[in-house]
């Protein structure tokens, strides 16, 4: 394993992260008996890779209708 990538497109992360939420959801007596933890992982890290392309390109269309030049 020599590649990286950032730690919220890690599907570890996120599943644990979900697995923690449920875990105290329960604890306060919400209901999520029925809640698909892959799949909610799945989502959410589709969102997260969603927001960070729209952040790049965001980056990109900024950099590139600035008025001054990088130092």
């Amino acid at each position: 394993m020599t590649e990286t990538k950032p730690w919220y497109l890690s599907r570890t992360i996120w599943a644990s992260l979900i697995t923690v939420a449920t875990a105290l959801a329960g604890i306060l007596g919400l209901p999520v008996e029925g809640l698909d933890n892959s799949a909610l992982t799945d989502t959410l890290l589709q969102a997260v890779a969603a927001v960070a392309a729209v952040a790049g390109l965001v980056a990109i269309l900024g950099r590139l209708s600035a008025k001054n030049r990088i130092g």
